[in-house]
């Protein structure tokens, strides 16, 4: 029985260690999906709410789209950073940060954009701190791995 359970233990860690590898995947995909969007959203903007946008609105929504499509590149880098440094939970941390400041940031001024709500406005800044969060988290993810690598050469 004591086998059957070390068995399982060790099958379930290796399941969990298989997975976490493999969620660099999941942060590209999702960059690409931001950056799909971005260019169906910045297309729609020039060619079918051109006329129906105010100037102001107009330059809010290409805010939106400049930002989505910078942080989903960012994305795609963070997932293949991810893919290198497989056990670095800062990396995922930031990943998930730059991706609920992008569904935030840039909803909340699509949104303004299109509904001229000025809430919307009031919610953006909210995403923008999380985008902030996530560049930094970011930073401190490589600092550790030139410490650790640094560590690991005899370089202090």
């Amino acid at each position: 029985m004591q086998f059957q359970n070390a068995t399982a233990t060790a099958s379930r860690r290796r399941v969990e260690a298989a997975s976490q590898r493999e969620t660099w995947a999941l942060w590209v995909a999702a960059g690409a999906t931001l950056g799909m969007l971005g260019v169906v959203i910045g297309a729609a903007g020039t060619h079918a709410l051109a006329d129906r946008l105010d100037a102001d609105s107009m330059d809010t929504l290409e805010t939106a789209v400049r930002f989505q499509m910078y942080h989903a590149l960012a994305l795609v880098a963070v997932g293949a950073i991810r893919k290198a440094w497989p056990v670095s939970r800062a990396v995922t941390l930031s990943a998930s940060l730059l991706l609920f400041g992008v569904v935030i940031f840039c909803g909340s001024l699509y949104l303004l954009a299109l509904l001229d709500i000025g809430l919307f406005g009031a919610i953006a800044p909210i995403g923008g701190l999380s985008l902030m969060a996530g560049w930094g988290t970011l930073a401190v993810a490589a600092a550790q791995r030139f410490a650790t690598s640094a560590r690991q050469r005899g370089i202090s």
